[in-house]
């Protein structure tokens, strides 16, 4: 049963690893704009920036991943 359940989490497809990297860049653009709210000038922009890096960086793990697997 857990066999059948851990199955559902594991990224098969360049398509589902499409997927996952565009919803982590959305939350991530979202995040960035609540940092930009609560930080006004040029803290928020750096955390801002610093939001979609991060998912560039998954992303790419994600799908250097797929291919060697």
């Amino acid at each position: 049963m857990w066999t059948k359940l851990s199955r559902l989490f594991v990224i098969k497809s360049k398509f589902e690893a499409f997927l996952v990297i565009y919803g982590l860049g959305t939350g991530a653009v979202e995040r960035g704009v609540h940092y930009l709210q609560q930080y006004p000038g040029y803290g928020g922009w750096i955390l801002f920036s610093v939001c979609p890096v991060a998912v560039f960086m998954a992303g790419a793990r994600i799908l250097d991943s797929l291919e060697r697997g």
